[in-house]
């Protein structure tokens, strides 16, 4: 991933701290080729843009503490800032409505392309729900998917922890704090355990506390990372059906688990269902219900990597129709038998995050098999 140079960076972390509306900061950054572009154009066409008066007066002068505070957080080397027009930012992330203008990043950000299933609900679940959401989320963690939830207490802690259980398996924590803080604190050992083998993310700068309307806007981009969104249990007012309903305007699916009809944490569950939500009671009937949507992401990656949008299926032990020689490294790499990353890199001369890219675009078109961190060419 190429690393931002500081000007770069700081002119993007300006952008940011102008906070307020997002549509007129995402107009700024789609109409100049970058955040510092959109700076030196200076306060008329901030203004065209449709930035207040506030926006622009942070835009020509930022808070000189967040932006010295957020430079010094972009200093480690586990920390990433992605601009909306980054190429390394989500593609699935960039349909939805209003994406973040940038996220900050502690972890790796190529676990931001991984087919991914949120796991959402309760803060307050019962033990049934408890069970549930780990076991689901393990269950999808061992068949590969990427587990997405918010680092909160109940269902989000239990997704989390149901992924990290399995080997090699992934998570992504989405949080409505800066990444220099946790929210709530006694999950900080959780977040690092995340970040170490996946990702946490947010819009929010290093420094940003908290606040009440921060959780309602991380909910939309959980649901925008996600191919799906699970919801195990909501109560009728739960934060779960802001995510749900964001997937649906996504075009994304939303899954719901039943409960009894005495358990009030149910009765949000219902309502999706009511309101056309696939009811689910295995984890197979989740990774049934993605396999389409499945191929949106593996598009947008072939675009990313410019690779050939039709290829047709290789004779056995032949290499793909894929016209890129870094896709033809790859497959004389791989193997019949499971292979890790660390001896892919080495067999290929690829970084991680070319493979870790063009290997899902192979295993989604069925070229290739993974399981617990490990790939081979499929039968």
């Amino acid at each position: 991933m190429p690393i931002c140079c500081p000007a770069s960076s700081t002119a993007l972390l300006t952008v940011v701290l102008a906070g307020g509306a997002l549509p007129p900061r995402l107009r700024l950054l789609r109409q100049f080729p970058d955040a510092a572009a959109a700076l030196r154009a200076g306060p008329g066409a901030w203004r065209a843009a449709g930035c207040s008066p506030a926006q622009r007066a942070r835009l020509a002068l930022p808070d000189e503490g967040y932006l010295a505070h957020g430079l010094a957080w972009l200093a480690d080397e586990r920390h990433h800032l992605l601009a909306l027009t980054d190429p390394d930012y989500p593609a699935l992330l960039a349909q939805i409505e209003e994406p973040p203008v940038a996220l900050f990043v502690d972890g790796d950000p190529t676990r931001l392309w991984h087919p991914a299933v949120a796991v959402v609900g309760s803060r307050s679940p019962s033990p049934g729900g408890r069970e549930h959401a780990h076991a689901f989320a393990t269950a999808l963690a061992g068949d590969g998917w990427s587990i997405i939830s918010g680092l909160a207490t109940g269902v989000d802690a239990q997704a989390h922890e149901g992924a990290l259980q399995v080997a090699r398996g992934m998570t992504v924590a989405v949080v409505a704090t800066g990444l220099d803080q946790t929210y709530p604190p006694r999950h900080a050992a959780l977040h690092e355990r995340i970040a170490a083998t996946g990702a946490v993310v947010s819009e929010y700068a290093p420094g940003m506390p908290a606040s009440q309307a921060h959780f309602p806007a991380r909910n939309r981009i959980i649901a925008g990372l996600s191919l799906g969104t699970l919801v195990i249990e909501a109560a009728q007012r739960s934060g779960a059906l802001i995510t749900a309903r964001c997937a649906a305007e996504a075009g994304r699916e939303v899954f719901a688990l039943p409960g009894s009809i005495r358990n009030p944490r149910a009765r949000g569950c219902h309502r999706l269902i009511r309101q056309g939500a696939a009811l689910v009671e295995e984890p197979a009937e989740v990774t049934a219900g993605l396999t389409a949507l499945a191929q949106t992401l593996a598009g947008a990656l072939r675009t990313r990597l410019d690779a050939p949008t039709e290829q047709a299926r290789p004779a056995p032990e032949r290499a793909p129709s894929y016209t890129d020689p870094d896709y033809q490294c790859l497959w004389k790499a791989l193997d019949h038998d499971p292979t890790g990353m660390d001896s892919l890199i080495q067999r290929s001369g690829l970084t991680a995050a070319q493979l870790s890219a063009m290997l899902l675009v192979m295993e989604l078109d069925g070229k290739v098999m993974a399981a617990h961190g490990r790939y081979c060419r499929k039968p």
